[in-house]
């Protein structure tokens, strides 16, 4: 079996913006909550170090524009603790109705694997990481308006392993998604112990959009930020339980598609 199967997860930042005067569009506050969320991986512990988060209100490539964000947490974040739903509170602030065109997300070098053989190892980061990772949000906020932003992180993608090494990069990629026309995909796969491996897939089954575990205790498992439309749902089990199996699901705006057991 293809172990990439076993590496998606999501490290997500959930942006809740709620505007608290209402006058004009342009000329309330918004409040900006972070949290973040994930779905479990092939790893005992995924830790990554948060130090920060601000958003851009400028449209211009400038340092000015440019504001950060009041952090609730930060430091070490394990983000298999945050599985089927969980959140963390990363953020909070208030920000002015307007238009936000970026977020930057700020990660240290102290970010660790924790293997299933119980070592733990260092997760290499680029040196230009530490100036943050630009996301592209291009949100307008109007007074009056709650909005939510999702930051979900494919380790699949920016986990990656050099060689025969033992090492592994942190190399994130990181998509965006409105969480107030997204929905999600919850199910249960029984037993638990086939300790399933889920993917989304488009329905031409040529692209894998999202992706995490079951809970090996329960085997329920819960997906967000998956937009309006038909997607196959791949589950792949350790021995001896069946190896793969590929089922149909249709997704709409702002509801959790249940597929049941």
């Amino acid at each position: 079996m293809n172990t990439k199967y076993f590496l998606p997860f999501a490290f997500a930042a959930l942006l809740g913006f709620s505007a608290c005067e209402k006058k004009d569009d342009h000329s309330g506050k918004a409040t900006l909550k972070v949290s973040l969320t994930d779905a479990p991986g092939d790893f005992d512990q995924v830790n990554v170090e948060v130090l920060g988060l601000e958003v851009n209100k400028s449209t211009q490539e400038t340092e000015s524009g440019w504001q950060p964000l009041t952090m609730k947490e930060t430091g070490l974040i394990n983000l298999l603790d945050l599985t089927n739903g969980k959140s963390a509170l990363l953020a909070s602030s208030e920000l002015p109705a307007g238009k936000i065109s970026q977020i930057r997300l700020k990660l240290g070098t102290n970010n660790t694997l924790k293997l299933k053989d119980g070592r733990t190892v260092n997760l290499t980061t680029p040196s230009g990481q530490t100036a943050g990772l630009k996301l592209q949000i291009n949100q307008e906020l109007e007074a009056g308006v709650t909005y939510e932003i999702l930051l979900d992180f494919d380790a699949a993608k920016s986990i990656v392993k050099r060689g025969n090494s033992g090492q592994y990069n942190l190399k994130p990629v990181i998509r965006t998604i409105t969480q107030a026309v997204a929905g999600g995909i919850r199910g249960k796969v029984t037993p638990s112990a086939a300790k399933a491996g889920i993917l989304i897939l488009n329905a031409a089954a040529t692209d894998t959009l999202a992706g995490g575990f079951a809970d090996p205790a329960t085997g329920d498992f819960l997906i967000k930020g998956i937009s309006a439309g038909s997607y196959k749902v791949e589950f792949s089990s350790v021995a001896p339980y069946q190896e793969k199996l590929t089922r149909d699901v249709t997704v709409t705006n702002t509801a959790i598609a249940d597929m049941g057991n």
